[in-house]
């Protein structure tokens, strides 16, 4: 069976530059190339330094619906993940139950899985901030997926916080937060971040030589970059 991620479109240095931005620069391209992406409602569980960035991976939950024997959620996907992975999982934004934990985050960080978004609640977060894996989400709590939901479906689209989010795009994650990147469009978002998070350090360069933040955040000064301006 194809992997899903090995056909998606992404230049071959995507998910180290996208490292190399912040999550802000890369929100400001995809609203300036009128692209859904940016979430609201994830945070990181744990202070993880820098930005996480990776292909996405989804999983999607659904509540247990039979007492037989079932696969634990998002073992499979990590099972078939590989480095520079992010897992993404889709629980429909419900923090009554968790759906990663700590056996997950061991078993993710041996397959050198870079980070976890949950699109719900997570548990075992000091256990994921020891092994050093990035991990996003709407809230922590103790209660156990077990007996209460288990993984429906992995690597097909899904809706995180309302943005559709597909096996193979990109995703990047820091303290202000989490966005997505559409495969399709990768290389145009992440060469117009790039310009932006230039920009913005020409201006914090200009304030610290003197400059009034009144001048340098001018229209006039510092011209915003448009997409027109990237191929």
């Amino acid at each position: 069976m194809t992997d899903p991620l090995d056909t998606a479109p992404l230049p071959p240095d995507a998910v180290a530059r996208l490292r190399a931005l912040d999550v802000c620069a890369v929100s400001d391209a995809l609203d300036t190339l009128g692209l859904p992406g940016a979430t609201t409602g994830l945070a990181p569980m744990w202070p993880s330094s820098g930005t996480v960035a990776g292909r996405v991976r989804t999983v999607r939950a659904a509540p247990r619906t039979s007492d037989g024997p079932a696969t634990h959620i998002a073992s499979p996907a990590v099972a078939a993940a590989r480095p520079d992975d992010v897992i993404v999982i889709d629980n429909h934004g419900r923090t009554d139950v968790s759906c990663w934990g700590g056996l997950l985050a061991e078993a993710a960080v041996a397959a050198g899985i870079a980070g976890v978004v949950v699109d719900g609640a997570c548990r075992d977060v000091p256990e994921c901030a020891d092994l050093g894996l990035p991990l996003f989400a709407g809230a922590a709590v103790p209660v156990s997926a077990r007996g209460r939901i288990v993984q429906e479906d992995m690597d097909v689209p899904v809706r995180i916080r309302g943005v559709r989010v597909s096996a193979g795009d990109l995703v990047a994650a820091d303290r202000n937060g989490v966005v997505f990147v559409p495969a399709a469009h990768a290389g145009r978002v992440i060469a117009l971040a790039e310009r932006i998070a230039a920009r913005e350090a020409a201006m914090s360069g200009a304030v610290r030589a003197g400059r009034s933040i009144v001048d340098v955040m001018h229209d006039s000064q510092f011209p915003t970059v448009t997409a027109e301006e990237i191929p």
